[in-house]
């Protein structure tokens, strides 16, 4: 009896290890979307609720979200949410930018602020973070 409850003991530990090992590695590869040189692209999209400039940008941002399925579109209200501020308020640092404000898109190092350039720019943005990725 002791032997077959070992066996079992045994069994059960190289499952348990299996699953995690599995889930760490499915872990690291959600980690690398939108690194560039990853092969997949994210584009964050932040803007402010109330914000009259991101209402006019969302519809662009949404028909593009549909155009390009195979890239990952974070939009991220940052009025309210301090999580999203705080994400926005990183990346900006990281990349530089001083005086960053909503509509505001960053895809890799790229950064497009303001109701112009977003819907002037994205698309083409998009296209050559494909490209690179690729």
């Amino acid at each position: 009896m002791d032997r077959t409850i070992r066996i079992v003991a045994g069994l059960f530990a190289i499952i348990i290890i299996g699953v995690a090992v599995l889930f760490f590695s499915t872990a690291q590869t959600t980690a690398t979307a939108g690194i560039p040189g990853s092969g997949n692209v994210t584009v964050y999209f932040f803007y402010g609720e109330e914000c009259p400039h991101c209402h006019a940008v969302m519809p662009f941002i949404q028909n593009l979200t549909q155009k390009y399925p195979g890239v990952h579109f974070q939009l991220l209200e940052t009025w309210h949410n301090e999580t999203n501020q705080a994400l926005s308020a990183t990346m900006n640092k990281q990349l530089g930018v001083a005086n960053a404000g909503v509509p505001e898109v960053i895809v890799g190092t790229t950064v497009l602020i303001g109701d112009r350039d977003i819907p002037a720019k994205l698309e083409s943005v998009i296209q050559d973070q494909l490209k690179k990725n690729h």
